[in-house]
């Protein structure tokens, strides 16, 4: 080596290497000094593509966006001291929703912490139980054997966020000064091209879901029977094999399959004949939940958005305590926040629903027929139509109720997306009112769409850096759906789009202030409400957008949106479509809907009972 600051751009070069052995191919970056080795040897890299930010917060949303769009592993990079703590949100985002990342964190070495030396904080296990593991790399030397585990460590750090449950991982980097060697560009160059002909082999890390055992299977095959009150429930989830394994399932069963919109089964030309997609809104009908029982459910991914599912579920103690409740899970871990689980499968969900469906169906047919003498495997059950017809008029119901709203409502949106957005467009949605409105307006279709969310924490910050990231991962138009207030959290991200000439539609939904909670008991303190929960600020983002080159547009009424869309993804770059909503007046609206719906179905369910009288 040549120099001192050789030594840290060799081991830098070495982290890199070690990244792209394991199959990390986008790294986000905000400059700084501590960091300078890392950013230069990863420019460097010919499998390394970079992406540089401004703000770190932004940043680790946009990585966040690129993983989750690419389920690959993303290494996202700052410098020293508290812009780490900046990454915070998008590390929780990625536990909970399970997204790979790899935090690179520059660091000053031991001799500097603690001490009182400029940005110089404790930054080991600064991110806690928050990530799966944490490295805490030795300095750098000059040795051969350093630089492997430098390189090895990076390597694992990249597979263990990839592994089952996927996840965040951080590797703290301390490097000493001199950070680069002396002599420029040149001397660099020749440093990296030495470290690029390392011939340093690192071991090679395979993955697996895990899979049960043929009697484990056996044992399910005769709790779970065809012809039983059942239902299959898939909630947020990232597999895109798992729709045709779960319809597959949902067949050979003859139970209904509630899908929640960020699932992935509602869009595509799998089976979807047992789909129900408007669940959330007939679930909130008395008579249903009294009446309508299950006797099993089967659940994949996380917890539905729907909280009228949760609270189906919970009605009645002595009734959910005779509910078979399967949850399986991958990632061997306990997703059950309503505590009713009798099982906890963990397993993968794929493999587990085409085992079991090939299982039931070398049993005897007969158990799966219905009244008439069929096959509920070949058709439905009584069961199952039953949830079928109520979807169906709960989606007719809506759409009519839907179409006499003069004014914009902002659930109208989700229909006129579903019906206009072609496949090779990502629909990304936020929280708060957005998601809970995609899942009540958005139905299921043939054309496959990809519909992402932040819903591992549920957070509103970081929305729209998340969007872009998924646009850079998979350099595809998004569509962003998102309130006014979580477009302000992360209107920084914007410049992403302007930098990397991204394509993004964002639809925001501004009703001046947090709509959701005119949905919540808080809305009845007529005093407090608006400065405590309401929270107006009366911002025009007009000038915003223009700041970040992108065009903005405001609407006046919800039949516009269809072509104001088409013409933004037909224009490419930035575009920023609004519609003014008010927040009370929507949470009337919801009602109205929601109230047409309770009267239809209460009316359904009388009248089937009185055909059976």
């Amino acid at each position: 080596m040549r120099g001192e600051g050789a030594v840290a751009l060799a081991h830098a070069a070495a982290v890199c290497n070690g990244l792209a052995d394991a199959g990390v191919r986008h790294l986000v970056f905000c400059p700084g000094s501590r960091s300078a080795p890392v950013a230069l040897a990863a420019n460097a890299h010919s499998s390394l593509r970079l992406w540089r930010h401004l703000d770190e917060r932004s940043a680790a949303f946009f990585a966040l966006g690129i993983a989750k769009a690419t389920q690959q592993p993303v290494a996202l990079l700052c410098t020293s001291g508290t812009a780490a703590a900046n990454f915070f949100p998008a590390i929780i985002e990625a536990k909970y929703a399970r997204v790979p990342l790899v935090v690179l964190t520059a660091d000053r070495p031991h001799e500097l912490r603690e001490v009182g030396a400029p940005q110089a904080i404790d930054q080991v296990h600064l991110f806690g139980r928050h990530v799966k593991a944490a490295f805490d790399l030795a300095p750098p030397e000059d040795s051969d054997d350093m630089r492997r585990v430098a390189r090895t460590t990076a390597a694992r750090a990249a597979a263990l966020a990839s592994s089952v449950p996927a996840g965040p991982v951080h590797l703290n980097l301390p490097l000493r000064e001199p950070l680069l060697p002396a002599g420029g560009e040149s001397v660099a160059a020749a440093v990296l091209r030495q470290a690029a002909s390392s011939a340093q082999r690192i071991p090679q890390v395979a993955t697996g879901a895990p899979t049960l055992s043929e009697q484990d299977i056996e044992s399910i095959a005769n709790l779970v029977r065809p012809g039983q009150r059942g239902l299959i429930v898939c909630g947020p989830q990232d597999d895109p094999s798992l729709p045709a394994a779960a319809s597959e399932l949902a067949r050979a069963l003859a139970f209904p399959l509630l899908a929640d919109p960020l699932s992935g089964l509602r869009c595509g030309e799998h089976d979807r004949s047992l789909i129900i997609d408007a669940y959330d809104a007939f679930l909130r009908t008395r008579e249903w939940v009294e009446r309508v029982r299950p006797e099993i459910v089967i659940r994949f991914g996380a917890m539905p958005t729907s909280k009228a599912y949760r609270l189906y579920l919970e009605y009645g103690e002595s009734e959910h305590e005779r509910i078979t409740h399967l949850v399986v899970d991958p990632g061997g871990q306990w997703l059950d926040p309503t505590y009713l689980a009798t099982h906890v499968i963990h397993a993968d969900p794929v493999d587990f629903s085409r085992r079991l469906a090939q299982r039931l169906g070398t049993s005897a047919p007969d158990h799966a027929k219905d009244e008439s003498g069929v096959d509920g495997r070949a058709v439905v059950s009584t069961w199952c139509r039953q949830w079928l017809e109520a979807n169906e008029k709960a989606r007719r119901v809506m759409e009519r109720e839907i179409a006499r709203f003069a004014e914009p409502f902002e659930g109208g949106i989700f229909p006129v997306l579903n019906e206009m957005l072609p496949s090779d467009v990502t629909l990304f949605v936020g929280n708060s009112m957005p998601v809970r409105d995609l899942d009540s307006f958005f139905g299921s279709r043939q054309r496959p769409l990809r519909i992402l969310g932040n819903r591992g924490a549920n957070g509103i910050d970081g929305l729209t850096s998340t969007a872009l990231g998924a646009a850079a991962g998979t350099q595809r138009p998004v569509v962003l759906v998102v309130g006014d207030l979580s477009f302000y959290h992360d209107l920084n991200g914007l410049l992403s789009a302007q930098q990397y000439a991204l394509d993004l539609v964002v639809v925001l939904l501004h009703n001046d202030g947090g709509g959701i909670f005119s949905f919540l008991p808080q809305a009845n303190l007529e005093h407090s409400f608006e400065y405590l929960f309401g929270t107006p600020h009366g911002l025009d983002f007009a000038p915003a957008v223009a700041m970040f080159g992108g065009r903005y547009k405001r609407l006046e009424r919800l039949d516009d949106l269809s072509e104001s869309v088409r013409h933004a993804l037909d224009a490419g770059g930035l575009h920023v479509i609004e519609m003014r909503t008010e927040r009370a007046r929507n949470a009337v609206l919801h009602r109205l809907v929601w109230q047409a719906v309770d009267q239809e179905i209460a009316a359904h369910l009388q009248a089937t009972s009185n055909s059976k009288d």
